[in-house]
């Protein structure tokens, strides 16, 4: 088990080193920086004037080098200074990410709490009335573009509240965040919790179909325990699978909610900031959600040998 984590480790470092040489090397392939842009919306034609503020961003030495000075930065804990605003991007970015995490974790609690119940429950009365209801909610969730059913929760809210969740100050407290929260986290959620269930509801009828659960019916075993004790946790693998893929998902997929809620969190900070071409920004954000989606798929290989015994990692 501990040369499977030194292995997985030194993998995920690889991983890494590779997101960002091509994050890098993207970044510079598309046209223009931010010395184009700006010198653009200002109408302004002066080369000398151009030349000297890539100069001084250090956007006219080789790209090795401009490399080379961000990752030995990162590794100090210095990620620079973002373009547009001239603050250190570490002060950019460290506010933007308690607001994701915190839409994040309650959009994936949601889709958890509801997904998998629900989808054991339609796996349980299969072709029932019940079960066919189940489906149908959930291939909706699956269908519903996440900006319409944003934009519809906030015409439901104006039409029977008169007011609209929009972020405007920092919440205070936990029940002010929770409610701050909770309406967009649901729209996110709910496409989430209906993937959750689909794939729980098919997990669950393939284990249900098992010898070892006929075996447990037939020796007497109340329906709670063969259902939840036997069969769900024997399903949990894929369904697991996929909730901690939603997870690293959230982390910088919530570009349209954040837009629509005018919340301000890292996808929404990390469009803006591709806009601008500010280098720094993009490059640590991009860092930052790759770090978390490849910490969380680790999480998720270790959970497996927690939730089956029989898994063994080769040492």
């Amino acid at each position: 088990m501990g040369t499977y984590i030194v292995r997985r480790f030194a993998l995920m470092l690889l991983t890494l080193f590779g997101i960002s040489v091509l994050i890098f090397v993207m970044l510079r392939m598309v046209p223009g920086n931010i010395a184009d842009i700006l010198f653009d919306a200002a109408g302004m034609i002066d080369v000398s004037e151009k030349a000297k503020l890539e100069h001084e961003l250090g956007l006219d030495k080789p790209i090795i080098v401009q490399y080379a000075e961000w990752i030995s930065g990162l590794a100090r804990g210095d990620l620079g200074y973002s373009y547009v605003s001239e603050k250190p991007a570490l002060d950019e970015i460290a506010p933007r990410i308690p607001i994701t995490a915190k839409l994040a974790g309650l959009a994936l609690a949601f889709s958890v709490i509801f997904g998998v119940p629900l989808g054991v429950l339609s796996a349980v009365k299969q072709n029932s009335m019940l079960d066919y209801v189940l489906r149908v909610v959930s291939l909706s969730g699956l269908s519903m573009p996440a900006f319409w059913l944003g934009l519809l929760i906030l015409m439901v809210f104006v039409s029977a509240f008169g007011s609209i969740p929009i972020y405007t100050d920092p919440p205070q407290g936990f029940w002010s965040a929770l409610g701050l929260y909770s309406v967009p986290a649901a729209a996110v959620g709910f496409r989430s919790s209906a993937l959750v269930m689909r794939l729980t509801r098919s997990s669950m009828l393939e284990v249900l179909r098992q010898d070892y659960i006929r075996t447990a019916r037939a020796k007497g075993a109340a329906d709670w325990m063969v259902n939840y004790r036997h069969a769900l946790r024997n399903a949990l693998l894929p369904v697991v699978t996929v909730i901690g893929i939603e997870a690293a998902f959230l982390m910088g997929g919530l570009i349209v909610t954040e837009t629509v809620f005018n919340i301000p969190g890292v996808a929404r900070f990390l469009v803006e900031a591709i806009r601008w071409r500010d280098y720094p920004i993009v490059q640590n954000l991009v860092m930052f959600i790759a770090a978390v989606a490849v910490a969380v798929n680790f999480l998720i290989d270790l959970l497996y040998a927690v939730l089956d015994p029989r898994i063994r990692y080769a040492s």
